[in-house]
């Protein structure tokens, strides 16, 4: 971005977008395993297509690689200033991008086969249930927050990300449709990005105000996507580092180590069919878990007179304060939380952040794989059991995970559907990835048409491809 320090890593690419056996050698060399390179080279070659459809090259595109994301562990944890173990995964986004002489921006999906288009606006209202809301709000946002002028775009995207399965698409896709804008505009340039944004986990911060509408430095918010996320998506879509488990804390965001990958393991990764999709009666799900945080700190606010803004701020003030806090909740309530209900949020926090990761770390560390499948086991029983954001496909997927010998296995994401992560020697990948696969579907035959079983390594995260 504009060439600042600390931004998305570039890649200088000299060939044609559809030459898809050149640009999987250069994608390869940028970090993805050889088999998502040719992927990713073949959406690159389906996105050039849908470009050049409608108009003749009048400027270099250039070329922009967005991951998913993988969440370990750390569940529901980043909002409350909590810790999460992520990498990225090598499935995602591949986007051209032509600048435009006018404010408007086009987005086709050159997967799908649609199109929207919308100008870069400060009033624009996003279609809430349809993914057009995602880069209309970006855009929104962006016209709020940097002075006039500003340029559109059109940008074709491809992505094999499967939709609201916990991968963080639509996060992917606020950070993908930021960066292409960014990128025509120079925004990195612009002081009043360098006033709030001065690093690569800045700039993850921002972005996840950008979808949950909150201000960010000098610059202001507005109503979001609807969801009250945190930004450990964001921050695993533009700072995960290849080969690594990257555990960082959130509020703001900082990272606290880079853990090697066991070796010969990667991720198995299964997608329930059980749709996680952020919108209607699931938004409120997802939301009500980051609400009995807000409530819970605010119960703290109203009876200590403190200003603590975050949860984990409070926890940070030792075992005395999570003591008086603990008794705070058990005379609180709200229309929608009980006092029984704000206890288990509070003790999943404490059980997910303060035990569990950094003894997962430690067993990581030690090459302890059996106690890391321990400790991955006690935080899929928190978030059955206390957390409430499990359904019977992701249970009955992680244990059969490690019935089939997976190092460790967890559902992962907003939960109430989505996605399960299974770690497997890379010598029992595919037996392991059909019979996983067979035993779910023969318990679950009515997902047939919806779940899929993936595999990535902890691959690189966004970068720029310059022509």
């Amino acid at each position: 971005m504009g060439g600042r320090d600390g931004m998305i890593r570039s890649i200088r690419y000299s060939g044609d977008w559809s030459d898809a056996a050149l640009l999987a050698e250069c994608l390869h060399r940028a970090g993805l395993g050889e088999a998502a390179a040719r992927r990713r080279a073949e959406s690159f070659s389906r996105v050039a297509a849908a470009l050049a459809r409608d108009a003749p090259r009048a400027e270099p595109w250039h070329g922009l690689v967005v991951p998913g994301r993988i969440e370990v562990l750390g569940k529901h944890t980043d909002y409350a200033g909590g810790r999460t173990m992520v990498v990225a995964a090598e499935q995602g986004f591949a986007l051209l991008v032509r600048p435009r002489t006018d404010p408007r921006v086009r987005v086709i999906d050159a997967g799908w086969g649609q199109e929207v288009a919308f100008a870069l606006d400060a009033e624009l209202v996003p279609r809430r249930g349809h993914w057009s809301n995602y880069p209309m709000t970006v855009a929104r946002r962006l016209a709020r927050n940097f002075a006039l002028p500003l340029v559109g775009a059109d940008i074709a995207v491809a992505s094999d990300l499967p939709p609201a399965a916990g991968m963080s698409s639509s996060s992917a896709l606020v950070v993908a449709i930021f960066l292409a804008l960014a990128e025509v505009n120079r925004l990195a340039d612009r002081p009043e990005f360098r006033a709030s944004i001065r690093s690569l986990t800045d700039l993850a911060g921002y972005l996840a105000t950008v979808e949950n509408g909150q201000t960010f430095g000098t610059l202001p918010g507005d109503r979001g996507v609807g969801t009250f996320g945190g930004s450990e998506d964001h921050t695993a879509i533009l700072c995960a580092q290849p080969g690594h488990l990257s555990q960082y804390r959130y509020c703001p965001v900082r990272l606290e180590q880079l853990i090697p990958m066991p070796k010969e393991h990667v991720f198995a990764v299964a997608v329930s069919g059980v749709v996680a999709e952020k919108t209607g009666a699931a938004m409120e799900r997802y939301n009500a878990a980051s609400r009995r945080v807000g409530q819970i700190v605010q119960a703290w606010r109203a009876a200590t007179g403190r200003n603590d803004v975050y949860l984990a701020d409070i926890l940070a003030q030792g075992l005395q304060a999570r003591s008086q806090l603990e008794s705070i909740l058990r005379g609180s309530a709200y229309p929608d939380a009980s006092a029984e209900a704000l206890l288990a949020r509070l003790h999943h926090f404490l059980i997910e952040n303060e035990e569990l990761q950094p003894a997962a770390a430690d067993a990581l560390r030690r090459g302890d794989l059996a106690e890391f499948g321990r400790v991955v086991d006690a935080s899929q029983e928190a978030a059955e059991r206390l957390l409430g954001n499990q359904v019977p496909e992701t249970v009955v997927l992680a244990r059969t995970a490690r019935q089939l010998g997976a190092a460790a296995a967890s559902a992962f994401g907003a939960g109430f559907g989505g996605g399960v992560w299974a770690l497997v020697h890379r010598d029992h990948l595919k037996p392991f990835v059909r019979a996983w696969g067979d035993a779910y579907l023969s318990q679950f035959p009515q997902h047939a048409q919806r779940a899929a079983f993936l595999v990535t390594e902890a691959g690189p995260p966004a970068f720029r491809l310059t022509p």
